[in-house]
């Protein structure tokens, strides 16, 4: 796993709170995606009029889209429309770190039991990463053993910037990439740099193909 602690994941909060109140000279411009109040009146009359109740879910993830604040390199996309808030993609562009210049989708489905349950994260870009295998399966702790109720898709988000920028090969889900970042820093990022710019390779005995961004 590659588990935020208490610290990280409260110095993210506040890294996170530093942007919003910094504004322009900070560069990271956060945006409000949706207004919460217009939304719910929205569903509120479509379920009365179709006479049925809306899930505990579907209420959560409008409170959560609604105060969902997101950095200038984040956007999220609703591929059904914004109707449908229980299956979304976020874009993550890494402004600086090892995978600074590439792209990276992050597919979310969100289950009716949301937030007793976290929702399902796939990584749709391929990436050589410690704590993304070549299939997409994503290890972060709190979309896992850490979930609590209580923890958000901005948790969720904050979570997967912060692998982006600091990948943790202690226990990881592709252990080739674990061991080259722990024994080789420099090499590691090599051939992250080679992937970005579209050079396939050979990972576990099968060669993967990669998008070129660089």
């Amino acid at each position: 796993r590659a588990p935020l602690s208490q610290e990280q994941q409260s110095a993210n909060t506040q890294q996170s709170a530093n942007t919003g109140r910094a504004g322009e000279s900070s560069g990271a411009e956060m945006i409000k995606l949706f207004d919460l109040k217009k939304t719910q009146e929205k569903e509120k009359g479509t379920a009365l009029a179709g006479g049925k109740k809306i899930a505990p879910g579907t209420i959560r993830m409008q409170k959560d889209i609604g105060e969902l604040k997101l950095e200038k390199n984040v956007t999220i996309e609703f591929p059904n429309g914004v109707d449908d808030l229980m299956n979304f993609k976020i874009t993550i562009a890494p402004s600086d770190g090892i995978y600074c210049g590439g792209r990276f989708v992050f597919e979310f489905k969100v289950p009716s039991s949301y937030p007793h349950d976290a929702p399902k994260v796939h990584c749709e870009t391929p990436v050589y990463h410690p704590n993304i295998d070549m299939e997409g399966h994503v290890c972060l702790n709190i979309l896992r053993e850490d979930w609590k109720p209580v923890l958000t898709i901005q948790s969720i988000v904050m979570g997967l910037q912060f692998l982006m920028c600091d990948p943790n090969p202690d226990d990881p889900l592709n252990k080739e990439a674990a061991d080259a970042l722990s024994h080789n820093k420099d090499k590691f990022t090599h051939i992250v740099k080679e992937t970005l710019r579209g050079k396939s390779l050979l990972v576990g005995g099968t060669r993967y193909e990669f998008q070129k961004f660089l």
